[in-house]
């Protein structure tokens, strides 16, 4: 029989690490990733630095995309008896990381499952940001060819929160001139090296992050952070505008259908009226 581990009860610990800064690592994340029979990581080598920092010597398990179906049966098994902790290279594990998984699975053998929260780089590029944080999406990495990072960046254009992405360097001028077009000419924020020596959060338009970062090529990882729309840009125009003066049209007289849509759009009657009337003199 496998022992356990006296110092806490067996189950999967899911351990946040740092970001950048290693005195970041709490006191508890210490505890259970000295206690832990064993660390299911990203890369070893990350971790290993991080052990070494605290004085450990764990067992490390590779747990990624790659591995995962096969790894996670053991590891869940061993997480019966023994206290498995969950780290990813930086930061909270799950947030862009592999784990997912693992805990539901965990959760339907009843195992215990505990986290230990610490850093997010999301979050922390949040509080840098100086945007509204009352309500924000975090959409993690957009995909890397132009045409599905285009048509994700439409999909996300009419919310009304503030966005929140992770990127590299190489990508980062491309992705802000996309979002810049898609999104419109927001207010963003670009944080790096979040904790590090050198921290850097640039402000202001996308495109001006654009043209700085053409000229100051990035390197690290990074978190892009854009604000929400404002209520004119997201007011339907032309060909919108139109096709809801038609939709409504076909129920109802021309009067009420730009009452109605007044009320959906926000868009002044004397030009939704104009509007109509070109359309019913057209068709």
């Amino acid at each position: 029989m496998i022992p356990v581990n006296d110092a806490l009860p067996p189950g999967l610990y899911i351990v946040a690490t740092p970001i950048g800064n290693l005195s970041d690592l709490s006191a508890r994340a210490i505890d259970v990733l000295r206690h832990a029979n064993a660390i299911a990581v990203e890369d070893s080598r990350v971790t290993a630095t991080l052990l070494r920092h605290i004085g450990a010597k764990v067992q490390m398990i590779r747990y990624d995309d790659h591995v995962g179906d096969a790894v996670r049966p053991q590891l869940l098994e061993r997480m019966a008896n023994e206290v498995i902790a969950l780290v990813s290279d930086a930061g909270t594990p799950l947030i862009s990381d592999p784990g997912y998984k693992l805990v539901r699975e965990a959760r339907e053998r009843g195992v215990l499952v505990t986290t230990i929260p610490g850093p997010c780089a999301a979050i922390a590029a949040l509080t840098l940001a100086g945007l509204p944080t009352n309500r924000f999406l975090f959409e993690g990495f957009l995909p890397s060819k132009a045409k599905a990072r285009d048509d994700a960046i439409a999909e996300l254009a009419p919310i009304k929160a503030t966005l929140v992405f992770y990127e590299s360097g190489p990508r980062l001028v491309a992705a802000l001139d996309a979002l810049a077009l898609g999104l419109g000419n927001r207010e963003a924020a670009v944080a790096r090296e979040i904790s590090k020596r050198f921290e850097e959060c640039q402000t202001g338009l996308l495109s001006a992050l654009a043209t700085h970062y053409t000229a100051h090529p990035a390197r690290g990882e990074i978190v892009i952070v854009v604000g929400p729309p404002d209520a004119e840009s997201l007011r339907p125009k032309g060909a919108d505008l139109d096709e809801m003066l038609r939709t409504a049209m076909v129920d109802h007289p021309m009067s009420k259908a730009i009452r109605l849509v007044a009320k959906q759009s926000g868009v002044d009657k004397d030009e939704l009226t104009a509007r109509a009337e070109a359309i019913r003199q057209a068709e």
